[in-house]
């Protein structure tokens, strides 16, 4: 770890949570660089990163007397990164509709539905976390947020063709990865079916 960036002492943290000002004022502060370093690993874009960092950084001046173990605060701001990077993720892959619908409207999803694209939704974005940082930044600049190629390519300081190839690769992993979840749901449902009810199980 680079000395010259160390998560608060306890004794900060304590009393932070104890309400003093300058030591909860220390707090955010020295956390500020590990947790940018945080959303740059997880966030798309170093966009999507900043806001993840401002937000965790949010909540950790707000809320910082729920945390319970003054040496969790670490892996209580990954938490609340991971959380805001999956979050602009989910935003992404199914944005938002802020028109309402009439009387006559078409109905809203079932409750089956909802529970079923949500699943998709998680699925999706637990495939994108896992490709590489570039990969993933490039997919999502181009396919999800839909920004032509001359602008991704300038934003991650790329040449077309570079950047172009970089996207081939990412769409390939990202369709291998879906692919190979969606082989191994099918095979658990297949192996849940061949084993039948459970004993006492008097469903049809």
């Amino acid at each position: 770890m680079n000395p010259r960036f160390r998560w608060p002492e306890e004794r900060l943290i304590r009393a932070a949570q104890d309400g003093d000002v300058t030591s909860l004022t220390t707090v955010v502060m020295e956390s500020q660089p590990h947790v940018r370093k945080f959303a740059l690993s997880l966030c798309a874009t170093p966009q999507d990163a900043e806001d993840a960092a401002q937000e965790a950084l949010i909540i950790l001046y707000r809320k910082i007397g729920t945390l319970r173990a003054t040496g969790a605060l670490a892996s209580w701001m990954f938490r609340i990164v991971r959380n805001e990077c999956l979050r602009q993720v989910r935003l992404l892959v199914t944005p938002g509709d802020d028109t309402t619908a009439g009387p006559e409207g078409p109905a809203g999803p079932s409750a089956e539905e909802a529970v079923l694209r949500a699943l998709e939704v998680e699925r999706i974005a637990a495939a994108l976390r896992a490709l590489p940082r570039d990969q993933r930044q490039v997919l999502l600049m181009r396919d999800v947020q839909g920004l032509p190629g001359r602008t991704v390519a300038h934003a991650l300081g790329l040449s077309s063709a570079a950047m172009k190839s970089r996207l081939h690769r990412a769409r390939a992993a990202l369709r291998q990865s879906l692919t190979e979840t969606e082989s191994e749901t099918e095979s658990e449902t297949e192996r849940e079916g061949a084993l039948g009810p459970r004993e006492g199980d008097t469903r049809p």
